[in-house]
């Protein structure tokens, strides 16, 4: 690789933003379709095999939790596609010491930190929307199994985003561009992108996202922690979708905790009809408080350190 007039490294084609971009939305798009076809074979087999636990049902087609779980599940392709591809390419094998606990915040102590912070936040803003009485909910039902179930496949749908946007894009173009704020933002506006097609998306849900995406950028920079950022996104979502049955990104889950009574909801500066807490200026001032928190914080303990 040579060097332009100013001394900087020439990026080849492959490794330009654009180039990223394609790849991190192939890396998606075809990993959904993957998952989605492993669903369709296995579902059958197991609809067999329910029935004959609790023979008269309608099987799996009558199980919220199975529906709710499938639409999840199938972002196991992702990571099956990108760990082939990451591994299948010299250049990107660096991307698995991201991934594992060979990284020194890939641990417990930040797993926990991160649902904590995503339960926080979002929780907080649920709150603040049902005090406003822009939402009313009612229990719908609980179960234990269902919900561990429920969050583990939650936290596999929140970490295949993660490991495309904080993992594999966020290291390419850090690699490249040899700038972390390439890095962070560039990552960001991709996970925003990609939600552009979400039912109910507005102006404010996609800074929502792009600012979201900052946030978990800047745990991967200053933490060295992608398990931070898999940790807080799944808590954000499981929070918002199966406790309080909540849009999700536009998407609202079969089975949840709490319902929503979705004719008593209203827009406001907290809740979104369309989009749920995520498309409204409450969330995006949260999450923007919660950036600054991070670089005013984080952004000291990093130059001591690199000073030490």
């Amino acid at each position: 690789m040579g060097k332009n007039e100013k001394g900087e490294k020439k990026r080849r084609w492959f490794e330009t933003l654009p180039a990223l971009y394609a790849g991190a939305f192939l890396l998606i798009f075809f990993g959904q379709l993957l998952g989605a076809l492993a669903i369709g074979v296995i579902t059958p087999l197991l609809d067999g095999l329910y029935q004959l636990v609790k023979p008269g049902t309608g099987g799996l087609a009558e199980s919220d939790v199975w529906i709710t779980g499938a639409d999840y599940i199938i972002f196991v392709g992702i990571w099956a596609l990108t760990f082939i591809w990451i591994g299948c390419i010299r250049k990107n094998r660096p991307i698995l010491s991201s991934i594992g606990p060979a990284s020194k915040g890939n641990n417990c102590r930040n797993l926990l930190l991160g649902t904590l912070i995503g339960f926080g936040m979002n929780g907080f803003c649920i709150l603040i929307a049902w005090l406003h009485k822009d939402i009313a909910l009612y229990f719908n039902s609980a179960n234990l199994g269902a919900l561990l179930y429920l969050y583990l496949v939650v936290l596999l749908q929140s970490s295949a985003e993660e490991l495309v946007c904080r993992g594999f894009l966020y290291q390419k173009l850090l690699k490249s561009y040899q700038k972390p704020a390439v890095a962070i933002i560039g990552n960001s506006l991709l996970f925003g992108i990609l939600h552009l097609m979400n039912p109910g998306v507005t102006v404010l849900s996609f800074l929502n996202i792009v600012i979201v995406g900052v946030l978990f950028s800047l745990m991967v920079y200053y933490m060295d922690s992608l398990w931070c950022a898999f940790a807080a996104h799944a808590a954000w979502n499981f929070t918002q979708a199966i406790l309080f049955g909540l849009p999700n990104s536009g998407l609202v889950s079969a089975y949840s905790v709490f319902r929503l009574d979705a004719g008593r909801a209203v827009n406001s500066f907290a809740y979104n009809v369309g989009f749920g807490i995520e498309g409204t200026v409450l969330a995006d001032l949260v999450l923007f408080v919660a950036v600054v928190v991070f670089l005013v914080v984080f952004r000291e303990k990093k130059r001591r350190s690199s000073a030490a």
